[in-house]
């Protein structure tokens, strides 16, 4: 804006990001019915769609486009097989959806292949859905549903289902994917936009390192995470669901019995338990130290390893994968500098003067003790130590990096000011 006056144009830098937000369905049970035949429709479609992008390889080596899945889409709801009134009679939407996932997922598949990912890592190419073995999923863009006044959501056929609104949604919804999970229960997965907002500055260093014992050690005791042994705790629970379900098993080839569905839905309920609770405990913990602290030393550690050794079932139930993601999110969200320091050598190193031992410390010898300085801390709190002095949150000189650093650590959050709606591209965890 131009003029003579005080008053002038201001631009209000706006950060989004697009993320799902996840509430509990209370559908009747004809919305039950209505969802598990749209699901049943949505994975016939896939299913066609595999079969021929096959065909289509085999015999012409080329691959089926998705505007050509759309149009035999068209004729397999108008021919005169016996199947397309009963294809017709679902919503459109779906359908296409499902060739559009369809088509997705194939080409991550070709992409990593082409890539070179590793094969462990590499997303394998759509396959054949089994009635038996796959839960009713269906997709619906903003053409195939609404929300209505009194919050209900109501899916292309009209069917209106209540949501439990946990919390607010931050924008209106683009689109929404209602699924059943193995325990039975029924969820809306609306995809929204939200804001990102920097948190204020604080002034404050913390390291992490992780445990078994403890699942993580801070250089601050406050800000420890404690091992909650929930798996533990549901152990007995679990035990006796499973029992059930191994009594009531068929023999192979023979439909599931109700029973054996209850059982085998009883059991997905306590993993379901599980999960949320150790998903809860990280949030709430992650919340804590990135509220309290601008800079994060986070140990790149890798608990895959833990798996073969006598510790996998609590390590397992430590969830460390879970809670390490869980933190780097959130601290980049809300503009934390973030560092993955690597693991190596943090046992031996001292906090202090940065003196290493001669021989590795045994799993036994909880208590650090350095020969050149006398520094005695226990092993997880001088090893968190060393994950601040190594990512430069320490420094020993002027420049506010170590002397021996040897890189540059990046400050991952809220960009700074840009052209409105412009959005800057997310920056990497830095690693050393």
């Amino acid at each position: 804006m131009v003029g003579t006056g005080a008053s002038r144009c201001t631009w209000v830098l706006m950060t989004f990001e697009t993320v799902r937000y996840n509430y509990r369905l209370r559908p009747s049970r004809t919305a039950r019915r209505h969802l598990c035949e749209e699901g049943d429709r949505a994975r016939w479609v896939w299913n066609q769609c595999v079969r021929r992008s096959s065909e289509m390889y085999e015999h012409e080596g080329v691959t089926i486009s998705a505007g050509d899945l759309d149009g035999e889409l068209t004729d397999w709801r108008n021919n005169d097989a016996g199947w397309s009134e009963w294809l017709a009679a679902g919503s459109s939407v779906v359908q296409q959806q499902a060739i559009r996932d369809f088509c997705a997922a194939r080409s991550k598949a070709l992409k990593d292949f082409a890539t070179g990912v590793a094969r462990s890592k590499r997303r394998g190419l759509p396959r054949f859905h089994s009635r038996h073995q796959s839960q009713p999923s269906v997709n619906y863009t903003r053409r195939g549903f609404n929300l209505s006044p009194d919050g209900r959501l109501v899916v292309a056929g009209g069917v209106s289902i209540p949501v439990v609104w946990s919390r607010d949604l931050p924008e209106a919804p683009t689109s929404v994917r209602v699924y059943r999970d193995a325990s039975g229960h029924w969820w809306a997965s609306f995809v929204t936009r939200r804001t990102i907002e920097a948190a204020p500055p604080v002034g404050r260093a913390i390291g992490i390192d992780w445990g078994v014992e403890t699942t993580a050690t801070t250089t601050d005791p406050v800000f420890d995470q404690p091992h909650a042994n929930h798996g533990a705790r549901l152990a007995k629970k679990l035990a006796s669901a499973q029992r059930k379900m191994a009594r009531r098993r068929r023999p192979r080839n023979q439909p599931p019995s109700k029973g054996y569905v209850a059982a085998r839905e009883e059991s997905a309920r306590v993993y379901q338990q599980m999960v949320w609770c150790r998903r809860d405990d990280a949030h709430k913990w992650a919340k804590r130290v990135v509220d309290h602290h601008d800079q994060i030393a986070v140990e790149d550690f890798r608990p895959a390893f833990l798996a073969k050794s006598t510790m996998a079932k609590k390590a397992a139930d430590a969830a460390i994968g879970e809670t390490k993601r869980i933190l780097v999110e959130r601290g980049r969200r809300y503009g934390r500098q973030v560092v993955m320091v690597p693991p190596a050598y943090t046992t031996m190193d001292c906090g202090v003067c940065g003196a290493r031992a001669k021989h590795r410390l045994p799993l036994s010898q909880r208590t650090f003790c350095c020969d050149t300085c006398g520094h005695t801390a226990g092993r997880d709190r001088n090893a968190a130590t060393v994950m601040v002095v190594r990512a430069g949150f320490v420094p020993a000189s002027a420049d506010g990096v170590r002397p021996t650093a040897t890189h540059t650590t990046v400050s991952v959050g809220v960009p700074e000011a840009q052209a409105p709606g412009h959005r800057q591209p997310e920056l990497g965890i830095p690693r050393l």
